[in-house]
Formats: C-alpha cells, structure tokens, sequence
C-alpha cells in the first residue's frame, strides 16, 4: 500500500492514552491512529450523506410542523 506520512500535533493527554491503547491491544500507536481516522471518516462521510437526504426531503416539501414534533417528543418514553 502506498503511504503518506501525516504530522500532527495534538494533546498529551490524547497521546498518552492513544500509546496505552497501543500497548494494550498489542499494535503500534500508527495503527490505533490510522484506524480512528478511518472511523471518523466514514461517520463523516455518514452524515453528509444523511444531509442530502434531509435536504432532498425539504425540496419536496416532506417537513413537519414544530408542534408536531414538540408533541411526539413528549410522548418518547421518558419523555417529561
């Protein structure tokens, strides 16, 4: 696979718990970072797909009413 080396920095406190990570799953600190990156990618990636979805539903018009929602909210278990 083709790579390219990406520099950042970043707090110590996310490092330290990104090497003890590492450590305890047994891969490098490059790995615990790579796969976060792609995970946070993907959950981008998620949700800009789901704006257009919403956006595409407000150009046809499919919206609901403020007290509509306020009043099936209230009726969510646990719902005060």
């Amino acid at each position: 696979m083709d790579t390219k080396v990406l520099t950042a920095h970043v707090p110590k406190h996310l490092a330290d718990q990104v090497g003890r990570l590492a450590a305890r799953l047994e891969r490098s600190k490059g790995w615990i970072i790579k796969q976060a990156l792609l995970a946070w990618l993907e959950q981008e990636e998620e949700r800009r797909l789901m704006t257009l979805d919403a956006l595409e539903d407000v150009k046809k018009g499919r919206l609901l009413d403020h007290k509509d929602m306020v009043a099936w909210a209230k009726r969510l278990p646990g719902a005060k």
